[in-house]
């Protein structure tokens, strides 16, 4: 299913119903675009993974575009999303955590990057822990190199400006204008997988992979915390039961209950959620309990003043 969401207040559209509606976009505005919204071996399982890239507007025509993940299927991503929503580039990058569905990618990188033989542009920034850092050093050593070797052939490759950051709620950082905190939750029981909070106007948090929210970071982005959140995008796996890494559909809304933002989109589920039966479900459970709720979907723009 295709589609966007827009208003010209920057609020999500509905209909009558609670499900999703297409309406025109103003150029000037802010959006969120989800370019996968399957879970890791992807829907179907030759496509895409979760992903989301933030059109930043900065009130005077000019745009940023900030890109969190870079899963495996990110090139077909970029012919099928970019190309339709006239996406020129990408100006910075944030990790999630090092697993594939969040960083293989990588490579494709230089796709989106302006062409130049001897590799002589600007490197995109792109922002991680030291853990997925080194855990990417491993995997893509030719992307992480600083310098050619004496007598090494030059290669066009994606350039890449790495820069560490912190797995902790007080350690925001700024990249193309906006502010991120970052927020650790666990991805299994041993293993810390970043969301983030995003927004000056309207705050958005994105958390694309969790079993667990630890106290500190539910505090941050809960209604009963430190503030009540515009939209969250929250990770979904299953319709039923639990799973020790992703939270599924039941753990999900207990989630939303808790931290009751205004409204919350689903990412990360599998192909067994029938999305137009599954919505009108969430659309009951959002008259029942006052909370937006839907599942996203690949190509959804989301409009929102950032």
């Amino acid at each position: 299913m295709e589609g966007g969401l827009a208003t010209n207040n920057g609020s999500i559209s509905e209909t009558q119903n609670g499900s999703l509606c297409d309406v025109s976009c103003e150029d000037s505005q802010s959006a969120l675009l989800f370019l996968g919204t399957g879970c890791s071996s992807a829907v179907p399982n030759a496509r895409c993974n979760t992903s989301l890239l933030i059109d930043y507007s900065h009130g005077s025509g000019e745009h940023s575009y900030i890109l969190i993940d870079v899963g495996k299927t990110f090139r077909e991503q970029v012919l099928r999303w970019f190309t339709r929503f006239k996406i020129p580039r990408v100006d910075s990058i944030i990790l999630t955590h090092e697993h594939a569905d969040a960083i293989l990618g990588l490579d494709d990188i230089r796709a989106v990057q302006p062409f130049s033989p001897t590799n002589d542009i600007e490197p995109t920034p792109i922002f991680l822990t030291q853990f997925a850092m080194d855990s990417i050093a491993m995997k893509f050593p030719y992307l992480v190199q600083k310098k050619l070797k004496q007598g090494q052939e030059v290669r066009r490759v994606a350039q890449l400006d790495w820069r560490i950051i912190e797995s902790h709620c007080e350690k925001p950082f700024m990249t193309s204008g906006l502010e991120f905190i970052p927020l650790p939750v666990m991805h299994g029981e041993d293993y810390v997988s970043l969301g983030f909070l995003f927004g000056k106007r309207s705050k958005v948090a994105y958390i694309s992979d969790v079993s667990r929210f630890p106290e500190s970071t539910e505090y941050v982005i809960s209604k009963a915390g430190a503030r009540q959140v515009d939209l969250l995008i929250l990770d979904t796996l299953y319709k039923k039961g639990t799973h020790n890494t992703h939270l599924c559909l039941p753990g999900t809304l207990d989630a939303v209950k808790r931290i009751c933002p205004k409204r919350a989109l689903f990412v990360g589920m599998t192909h067994e959620f029938d999305h137009e039966q599954d919505n009108k479900y969430l659309a009951e459970w959002s008259q029942r309990e006052g909370i937006w709720v839907q599942l996203a979907h690949d190509g959804l723009r989301v409009p929102l003043d950032l």
